[in-house]
């Protein structure tokens, strides 16, 4: 069971992910983050990387995404793509993921792609407003990715908001089921874990009848 989860940076697309994985055991989840998948940007200076637009799908490597998604279907192990965001580069190390009866593929983008559409069972939207989106991503790139304030407003005015406005936005009426507030709206999640644990179920057991 493939689930997708789509929203604009900082909706709490991750939040919503993790309470999903605490529902069901780790054993049961394979769990897809597409920044592991944004393409590796190693040959160009590392002033030109740092003004890349990362927003728009071009920057994602969704061939890979797609086949390791249909490895994983098909019972096939992948070596998932290992990121550093402060180089935008692919690191050379890769980690081994095993094929599980549930896959979350999480990202702001992947809706924009009908590959990817065509793999979901369940579409998830994360609907939050901008301000906090915006206050949100604004503490992560500070905190985790070694950003200044001034890059990332600047960042998010000439190509985050544009992209967000072109491409997430409009992709929300792919959604089976959106959430408002993202990881906070607990009874959202409780009812979406609850069909996921019911799906799950009902897989197994038919396994098990076979």
């Amino acid at each position: 069971m493939i689930i997708g989860i789509c929203g604009g940076t900082g909706s709490g697309k991750t939040t919503v992910a993790n309470r999903i994985l605490q529902s069901v055991s780790a054993s049961e989840v394979v769990f897809l983050q597409q920044d592991s998948y944004y393409r590796n940007l190693s040959d160009l200076p590392l002033d030109y990387r740092h003004i890349a637009n990362f927003d728009h799908p071009d920057a994602i490597d969704n061939d890979l995404l797609v086949n390791h998604i249909r490895r994983l279907k098909s019972g096939e192990a992948i070596e998932l793509p290992l990121y550093d965001f402060r180089t935008h580069t692919r690191m050379s190390e890769t980690r081994t993921v095993q094929p599980k009866p549930i896959v979350i593929v999480e990202g702001i983008l992947i809706y924009a792609d009908p590959r990817l559409l065509e793999q979901m069972d369940i579409k998830v939207f994360v609907d939050t407003p901008d301000d906090i989106r915006f206050i949100r991503r604004l503490r992560r790139d500070v905190a985790e990715r070694g950003r200044t304030v001034e890059s990332v407003i600047e960042q998010y005015l000439a190509t985050v908001r544009p992209m967000h406005m072109q491409f997430v936005e409009p992709s929300k009426r792919h959604a089976d089921v959106i959430i408002p507030e993202g990881g906070h709206n607990l009874v959202s999640i409780d009812l979406l874990s609850g069909k996921i644990r019911e799906r799950l179920a009902s897989a197994l057991s038919t396994v098990g009848g076979v």
